[in-house]
């Protein structure tokens, strides 16, 4: 009897710590995935982002400080990706489409700069129609640039065994005051083209 009573507070004590393990590490059960709880952080505190020195697919310099008081639409991607990176080139081709005026403007990063010169940034860029204007296509100028965008817009990048990278993808939007501000899955075209019209 003494036993029973024993392994029953036993397991509701583990039962409770479980769940408050989970409560913690969900965000109170809203969050099941380091993505979904990403996006939730940003939305509750829009992040501030780091100065960082770009260059784009026309070797010029580039930083998210051009932008003040505009609204940007980010994008990561690496020109030799052949599969996620075509449809987030193909879902910033809608948003342009759909969007017309030069709000927001339209910015992809490469995370593989070391193989992702301006020609080959370039050459993404007409592949998708990007004008080299309110579209841009850029790559970080230094290895600490792009650790410094990673980690500040949560990106995760890992290498794969064909000389290719695994990542997650995303639309990300930062508003006129510099702040990431929200996440969007990149097949939600509709919805962050609705939200912009909205915020507008």
């Amino acid at each position: 009897m003494m036993f029973g009573r024993r392994a029953l507070a036993t397991t509701t004590a583990c039962a409770l710590l479980g769940g408050a393990v989970l409560w913690w590490g969900s965000d109170g059960f809203t969050a099941f995935t380091a993505e979904s709880a990403r996006r939730r952080a940003v939305l509750a505190e829009p992040r501030p982002l780091p100065a960082v020195a770009l260059e784009d697919q026309d070797g010029r310099p580039l930083a998210f400080a051009d932008y003040a008081g505009r609204r940007l639409a980010v994008e990561f991607i690496y020109t030799r990706c052949d599969t996620v990176c075509y449809s987030l080139g193909a879902a910033f081709r809608q948003i342009g489409e759909r969007l017309p005026g030069g709000d927001p403007a339209l910015l992809s990063i490469s995370f593989d700069p070391a193989h992702d010169d301006p020609a080959r940034l370039r050459e993404y860029g007409e592949r998708f129609g990007a004008d080299g204007q309110r579209w841009r296509i850029a790559r970080p100028r230094s290895g600490d640039d792009l650790a410094a965008l990673l980690a500040a817009f949560g990106v995760v990048v890992i290498a794969d065994e064909i000389g290719g990278f695994e990542h997650n993808a995303a639309i990300h939007l930062i508003g006129g005051d510099g702040r990431l501000r929200q996440i969007s899955d990149l097949d939600a075209v509709d919805a962050f083209v609705a939200g912009l019209a909205d915020d507008a």
